[in-house]
């Protein structure tokens, strides 16, 4: 398993996520590579098991698929949460260095980090850490472009590839669980005014589309 073969599945995994169909055009697009090299690869991926491909209807990730997808995505959290709370990264750095390294670590480290660290249950992100049975907790959330005005809410995630997006949070001060409320939505260029500590903050679209909202009440239980 070479790391462009781990970096293709993985990516094909987050994009199933929001688009049911995955083509040829949308992934080299995200990989930034020529259309001829990603039809190379899901050739090799459908070749070898890890994807259903049907011409002119894009192709998904089979059983085998999303199992190596979810064991490298929980190889990545895992070392990004070790470099922000040991190594003391910051948040905006740890992707990065966790891209590189995630490809070099055996399944036997990756369970003794996370002993180490106590089983966390979530990344420096917000975005859950999947167990050693490849379980992933689910969250309910939106992204903030599409919350409500007038409505609470807290922030649960960020886009660990988003680093304008992770810069602008650690400049607000405003943090993982912060309570916040949208008070008005540009029907200009789309940015978002939202009350954070009785300081107002305006957010662009884009930065906007990379935080993860839930809806706030009294009763919710914040992540740790």
């Amino acid at each position: 398993m070479t790391k462009s073969t781990e970096d293709y599945i993985k990516q094909i995994y987050n994009m199933q996520l929001s688009d049911k169909k995955v083509s040829n055009g949308k992934l080299a697009e995200i990989m930034k590579v020529k259309k001829p090299s990603v039809s190379e690869m899901v050739k090799k991926l459908s070749e070898t098991g890890y994807i259903q491909n049907k011409p002119y209807h894009g192709f998904s990730l089979t059983i085998k698929g999303e199992q190596l997808a979810l064991d490298q995505i929980r190889k990545h959290r895992l070392i990004e949460y070790f470099l922000k709370y040991k190594l003391k990264y910051e948040w905006d750095e740890v992707h990065s260095e966790a891209e590189i390294i995630e490809h070099s670590v055996s399944d036997k480290f990756i369970y003794k980090l996370e002993k180490y660290l106590k089983f966390p249950k979530f990344d420096p992100h917000g975005a859950p850490i999947p167990d050693k049975n490849r379980n992933l907790i689910k969250i309910n959330s939106i992204s903030l472009n599409c919350a409500e005005i007038n409505k609470y809410y807290f922030i649960s995630s960020v886009d660990d590839k988003s680093e304008e997006s992770l810069k602008f949070i650690s400049r607000t001060g405003i943090k993982l669980n912060s309570k916040i409320k949208v008070i008005n939505k540009s029907s200009i260029d789309n940015s978002i005014n939202i009350i954070f500590k009785r300081k107002i903050f305006e957010i662009s679209k884009i930065i906007a589309e990379k935080i993860f909202v839930s809806p706030y009440q009294s009763n919710s239980s914040f992540k740790k």
